[in-house]
C-alpha cells in the first residue's frame, strides 16, 4: 500500500519525512501494451520534510501500476509506478529532463509489488509475499535489525525515504515491482527464484528507455536504489547493463527492445556475492558468538570456510582504495579499520558534544581518541559489535533452511544448495552431494562481481553509492568493500562509507545521496 490518502512518516537521520496525498484530476487515457501513456496520471500533493527539518509541499503526477513486459508471468509483480513533480512549494517544476530514481523495495529476495499503489513511496510500505515462505525455509536473511533507522520494511527492503526526498528535489521517481523467491503457481512450481528478480528489474529499465519522450525524466540518467537484497539487485543492475547473459530470460517475458544499462547505483548493505558469502562471513564474524545460541559456531566449519575465502580473495587481485595495495585475507582487517571503520567512528564522535563524547568513550574503552581521530584494533571492533546474527554456513545452510537456498530453488523443489561445500555436507539426506548443473549460470547472473571482475562489462554504471552499518552482521563487511574496490579498480567513481554503530538497513545520510545524484548526473535543481 502506498502513501496515498493517508499520512505516513519515515524516520531518516533523526528527522521525519511526512507525506499526505490528496487526489487531483485524473486523465481517462490508459496504457497500451508497452507504450507508456503520458496522460494517464492522477495529480496528488504530498508534504515532505527534508533532512534539515524544512517542510516542502510537492504536487506531482502519479501513474498507477503499469505492466512493463508484454508476456508477464505475474503482472502483480511485473509492473511499475511513476511519480513526477510538477510543483514544489508553489513553484512550477519541469521534470521532463530530470534524473530518474529507480527505487526498488525488495528485501530477502522476496516478491515486491506496487500493483495497489496509490502514491509515491509505495514500495516502502512492504512488498507482496506471494505464496509465503516454503516449508523448511528460514526467515529471510535480510530482515530489519536494531539500529536500522526504520529504513527497512517488513521484508527487509528499503522504505520510502529516498523516494520522497528525490521527489522534493525535483527528480522523477519510478518504483518497479519484481518477482521473488516464494512465488508458486497452481502446480507448485516456483517462478520467482533466481534470476527472476534481476530479469524483472532489467525489463523495467528497458520499458522506461523504450518510452523516451513519453515517460517523464531523462532516461539516460537512471539511478537505481535498493537495500539489502534490493541493494544487491541495485548493484547487479548497474554492473550488468546490457549483458547478453540475460537476453533469453528477457525475451521470454517480452521485455522491450531497448537498453537496460543504467547511469548510477545506490546500494545499501547489499546481500550479494552469494557463492562466496559463507567464507566471507566466517572470515569476518567467525569468532563472534551467535545471537540465537550465545555460542560460537562449529569452528571446524568456520575455519574451512575462512580458508575458502582466502583463496577467493587472492584470485580477485583487487587493490584497496587510497593506494592500500592488494587486498588479501591477511590484510583485509587492517584495510577495513583504516579505510572505513576508524573514519566512521571519527565522524560519529566528532559530531557529539564534548560531554556525550566523553560518556561514549568511557563506555567504549577499545577506542583511543586523540587529535580529533578515533583509532582501535580489529579485535576490539569485533568485541564491540558482539553477537553475530547467523549460524554457519550463513547463506547455503547444510539443512537448506536459509532464504538463499530458496532463492536457488527450481521447479517444485523449494530449496537447493548452490555451493559445492554445502552440497557435500548436506544434512537433509539428499541423494546427490553435488550442485545442480544449472546453478553456475544462475550464480553468474546474480552476482555483480561476475560483471566487474570475471567478465568486465563496459556498459556498467560508472557511479557507485554504497553504504553499510558497522554493526550489520547480515553479511560480511568485505562484500561491499570488494564491490567498491572492483568498481574503483575499473576507474569508476565510488562513494562508499560505513555508518558507525548502525545495523542492517541503515540510511543516515539520505540528503547527501540526493545531492550526489545531482552532482553525478549534472542536474541543476529547478529554481
Amino acid at each position: 500500500m502506498g502513501i496515498g490518502a493517508t499520512a505516513g512518516a519515515v524516520a531518516v537521520g533523526g528527522l521525519a519525512l511526512s507525506a499526505n496525498a490528496s487526489t487531483g484530476s485524473t486523465s481517462t487515457s490508459t496504457d497500451d501494451g508497452l507504450v507508456f501513456d503520458p496522460d494517464a496520471w492522477t495529480k496528488l500533493t504530498t508534504t515532505v520534510t527534508d533532512t534539515q527539518g524544512t517542510e516542502h509541499s510537492v504536487t506531482y503526477h502519479f501513474w498507477k501500476a503499469v505492466t512493463y513486459v508484454s508476456k508477464p508471468v505475474d503482472a502483480t509483480y511485473q509492473s511499475l509506478i511513476v511519480s513526477a513533480p510538477v510543483e514544489i512549494d508553489g513553484t512550477a517544476v519541469d521534470a521532463s529532463n530530470a534524473p530518474i530514481l529507480l527505487a526498488n523495495s525488495i528485501g530477502g529476495y522476496l516478491p515486491s509489488s506496487v500493483a495497489d499503489a496509490t502514491g509515491v513511496g509505495a514500495g516502502g510500505m512492504g512488498g507482496g509475499m506471494g505464496g509465503g515462505a516454503p516449508t523448511g525455509s528460514a526467515a529471510p536473511s535480510a530482515s530489519a535489525a536494531p539500529g536500522a533507522n526504520e529504513n527497512t520494511n517488513a521484508n527487509g527492503g528499503a522504505t520510502s525515504s529516498n523516494q520522497l526526498l528525490a521527489l522534493a528535489a525535483g527528480y522523477v521517481v519510478i518504483e518497479p515491482g519484481a518477482r521473488g523467491r516464494t512465488l508458486k503457481n497452481s502446480a507448485g512450481e516456483y517462478y520467482g527464484t533466481a534470476p527472476a528478480a534481476i530479469v524483472d528489474l532489467k525489463a523495467a529499465v528497458r520499458y522506461v528507455k523504450a518510452n523516451k519522450g513519453r515517460i517523464p525524466g531523462d532516461v539516460e540518467r537512471i539511478v537505481s536504489a535498493g537495500t539489502s537484497a534490493g541493494g544487491a539487485l541495485s548493484a547487479l543492475l548497474g554492473a550488468s547493463g546490457d549483458s547478453p547473459v540475460y537476453d533469453k530470460d528477457l525475451a521470454a517475458i517480452g521485455a522491450a527492445d531497448a537498453s537496460d544499462a543504467i547511469f548510477a547505483v545506490g546500494a545499501w548493505c547489499p546481500i550479494t556475492d552469494l557463492e562466496h558469502a559463507d567464507g566471507a562471513y566466517e572470515w569476518n564474524w567467525g569468532t563472534n558468538v551467535t545471537a540465537s545460541t550465545g555460542k560460537t559456531v562449529d569452528q571446524t566449519v568456520s575455519k574451512e570456510l575462512r580458508s575458502q575465502f582466502a583463496e577467493y580473495q587472492a584470485r580477485l587481485k583487487l587493490r584497496g582504495l587510497n593506494r592500500f595495495g592488494t587486498l588479501t585475507a591477511r590484510n583485509y582487517d587492517a584495510y577495513l579499520v583504516k579505510q572505513y571503520l576508524e573514519p566512521s567512528a571519527t565522524t560519529y564522535l566528532a559530531a557529539l558534544s564534548d560531554s556525550d563524547r566523553e560518556t561514549y568513550l568511557a563506555a567504549n574503552t577499545f577506542i583511543t581518541w586523540s587529535g580529533g581521530r578515533a583509532s582501535f584494533t580489529w579485535d576490539g571492533f569485533l568485541t564491540h559489535v558482539g553477537a553475530r546474527k547467523k549460524t554457519a554456513p550463513a547463506f547455503d545452510a547444510f539443512d537448506l533452511s536459509a532464504g538463499e537456498n530458496n532463492l536457488f530453488g527450481a521447479g517444485t523443489t523449494a530449496n537447493r544448495h548452490f555451493t559445492a561445500y554445502s552440497a557435500k555436507n548436506d544434512s537433509t539426506g539428499l541423494s546427490t552431494k553435488r550442485v545442480a548443473s544449472d546453478i553456475p549460470a544462475k550464480l553468474d547472473r546474480m552476482n555483480p562481481m561476475y560483471h566487474l571482475v570475471e567478465k568486465v562489462n563496459g556498459s556498467r554504471s560508472k557511479h557507485w553509492w554504497i553504504r553499510l552499518g558497522t554493526n550489520d552482521t547480515d553479511t560480511s563487511h568485505v562484500v561491499s568493500a570488494n564491490l567498491a574496490a572492483a568498481a574503483a579498480g575499473l576507474g569508476d567513481e565510488v562513494n562508499h562509507l560505513y555508518y558507525w554503530d548502525q545495523g542492517h538497513g541503515a540510511n543516515t545520510d539520505p540528503g547527501d545521496f540526493i545531492t550526489w545524484i545531482a552532482k553525478v548526473t549534472g542536474h541543476k535543481k529547478a529554481k
